[in-house]
């Protein structure tokens, strides 16, 4: 099975995460992942070359290029358009002051406040995953999705789970619903291209194709490295009618194959 993506360390989460313009309240918002604000916390704000972000984000030098400009660039649409600015989500780890000998400055105080406040941080690896969700089954047409369940994982195992309520986001929109809960793993049945790529686009890692019991099938077997998926998955249900006579998404399950 394929491994797990490799993570980007970040020295901790924004003091402010939410930006918004007079009057733009109703606007939808632009998405700036916590890797992307990182790479642009020590690119412009503590001058760092991209090779020493690298190193302390444990990445590689051209993926830091490639946050660093889609940070860039929605920073830019954030101020040229006057839309507000969340900072949320992505695929990363806190370091939390535990790997000092690769970190900055702003680690090691925060390393030496947690000691002398008698605290400690294990460093431990956190998953947010969200799997399309009915009935405790996978739902199987990611953009009609009602509910969601959260899950977060440490280290590999669940810690917390909950159900939320879409609230009748359709396909354009659930990327960034997902993006809004911190999620970084997706796991669904069907799925349409322009849902993937908005997905990839957030920083959500796609596990399609799946079917079957929500926990027990999906996320214990993801978090085992066991979860059979189908990378190549694709539906187009959104391109034609639902419900017609003898097909529907429950009846065939659109993970299996593509429908036109």
């Amino acid at each position: 099975m394929p491994r797990s993506p490799r993570c980007r360390q970040i020295c901790g989460v924004p003091q402010v995460d939410t930006f918004c313009p007079n009057g733009c309240e109703n606007t939808e918002p632009i998405l700036l992942t916590l890797d992307e604000y990182e790479v642009i916390r020590l690119v412009d704000l503590e001058q760092q070359t991209h090779e020493q972000c690298a190193a302390q984000m444990d990445i590689s030098r051209s993926t830091v290029q490639e946050i660093y400009e889609s940070a860039r660039s929605k920073i830019a649409a954030y101020l040229v358009h006057g839309k507000p600015l969340h900072i949320t989500g992505g695929n990363y780890r806190i370091c939390g002051g535990q790997e000092a000998a690769h970190c900055g400055r702003c680690c090691r105080m925060q390393r030496a406040n947690m000691e002398k406040s008698g605290k400690t941080c294990k460093g431990d690896s956190i998953m947010k995953i969200a799997v399309a969700y009915e009935n405790g089954q996978i739902f199987q047409h990611f953009g009609h999705t009602e509910q969601f369940k959260l899950y977060e994982a440490v280290d590999g195992k669940i810690t917390h789970a909950k159900v939320v309520d879409t609230n009748g986001s359709g396909h354009g929109a659930l990327a960034g619903f997902l993006m809004q809960h911190g999620v970084d793993t997706l796991v669904c049945g069907g799925i349409g291209g322009g849902a993937q790529a908005a997905l990839a686009e957030a920083g959500i890692k796609l596990y399609g194709g799946v079917s079957g019991d929500a926990e027990s099938a999906a996320v214990s077997a993801l978090l085992n490295g066991s979860l059979g998926y189908d990378p190549n998955v694709h539906c187009d249900h959104h391109d034609h009618e639902h419900g017609e006579a003898g097909h529907s998404c429950g009846d065939h399950g659109c993970g299996k194959h593509s429908c036109h």
